[in-house]
């Protein structure tokens, strides 16, 4: 079970973007990285090119890029603190994350 997931809100512990809160958009788990809202924004310089039919306008482009996964804590719904996620079986058998803190699910 992945510890976090796609639409969690999770706060940034390192890197440039410390502090800044946001919703994860997309999960690479091969790749141990995840790209999340308004989060390590890139630009890159793009050339103009002929893509069959289409055209890509040139310019320079803002983009999130990736950031790695241990650079990111999930923050908790209930009680809004930055947390670690531990995982746990419930009455129904299944796994549930829940938040170390408060020990209320996350799910």
């Amino acid at each position: 079970m992945q510890r976090i997931k796609k639409g969690d809100k999770v706060e940034v512990i390192a890197g440039k973007d410390v502090g800044v809160r946001g919703e994860v958009r997309v999960v690479l788990p091969k790749e141990n990285r995840v790209i999340v809202e308004r989060v390590n924004i890139v630009k890159k310089h793009q050339k103009p090119q002929q893509a069959g039919r289409q055209q890509i306008k040139p310019g320079i482009i803002e983009f999130e890029a990736p950031i790695n996964l241990s650079k990111v804590m999930l923050v908790c719904n209930s009680c809004d603190k930055r947390t670690r996620v531990g995982v746990r079986f419930n009455e129904d058998g299944r796994k549930v994350r829940y938040c170390k803190q408060c020990n209320q699910d996350i799910d």
